[in-house]
């Protein structure tokens, strides 16, 4: 099945604007903009037949080209990055199986988590999108907790069935639990990653569909698609002893630099 990777970037971020042009520091002391090292995540994926980005500003154009992107331009009214990719499969004229979001806001997405996503989504023909959900340890629910205290947005949770299609997604911590983990230990939460795979047939329906309340409140846009009665699957993937962290906030910086140089990321 042919896999086309979009890359959603925009500049008016609301929580950051400007994102996509963060500079992220390496292991090696090399500085990247963020939405190059979304790129280099999205180009080590397999299986893949291409890769692009898909922004409304010149500025990301520009230095997307700079480093060798392919760009495809859309429009400033996309309220989210579905919309956003749903465009560019549009401008692009189809012709791919299954689209993958790749949010240009996490730039440590190992390449095996997209992968097996989209081999999730192949082998479950009831699901028509497929997201990745890592079971959390310790020390990544204690930092989930300690953002929320501290008001800050941090990670996103995600609760599924036993044949883990979706039941639900919040910023808050879900599901409840009063128990203490230390670092190491394996927890009940679920963080999801903000990485999608679609069926054509369910990318071109969503921009058509009002946005609905748990959509609104959340600010989650896979909530659409389960406001509308389309099944979402959770496809677990494993860390492989790799961390794991969106750039939500101009304070995740240091924390994802940190994280590169422990990982010893370029």
């Amino acid at each position: 099945m042919s896999v086309l990777i979009v890359i959603p970037a925009r500049y008016a971020s609301t929580r950051y604007p400007g994102k996509p042009l963060a500079e992220l520091k390496g292991a090696t002391g090399e500085v990247k903009s963020l939405i190059r090292r979304s790129w280099e995540a999205a180009s080590a994926v397999k299986g893949v037949d291409r890769v692009v980005v898909a922004t409304d500003d010149d500025r990301i154009k520009a230095a997307s080209e700079a480093f060798g992107a392919e760009v495809v331009m859309t429009s400033p009214d996309c309220a989210n990055g579905t919309e956003r990719c749903a465009e560019a499969f549009d401008v692009l004229g189809g012709g791919y199986e299954i689209v993958v979001n790749l949010q240009g806001d996490a730039p440590l997405t190992p390449a095996w988590f997209v992968e097996d996503l989209v081999a999730g989504l192949k082998g479950d023909p009831m699901a028509e999108v497929a997201t990745p959900v890592l079971r959390c340890d310790g020390r990544a629910l204690n930092g989930f907790l300690e953002d929320r205290k501290a008001g800050r947005v941090g990670g996103t949770t995600a609760v599924f069935t036993k044949d883990h299609h979706a039941l639900y997604f919040s910023k808050e911590v879900v599901p409840f639990t009063d128990a203490s983990f230390a670092d190491e230990d394996e927890t009940p939460v679920f963080h999801h990653v903000g990485v999608y795979a679609y069926r054509p047939s369910a990318l071109g329906a969503y921009p058509r569909w009002a946005s609905g309340p748990l959509e609104q409140l959340e600010g989650l846009e896979q909530l659409r698609f389960m406001e509308h009665g389309r099944q979402v699957l959770c496809v677990e993937v494993e860390a492989r002893g790799r961390q794991f962290w969106e750039l939500n906030n101009p304070e995740d910086v240091p924390r994802i630099e940190a994280m590169m140089a422990q990982m010893g990321t370029a």
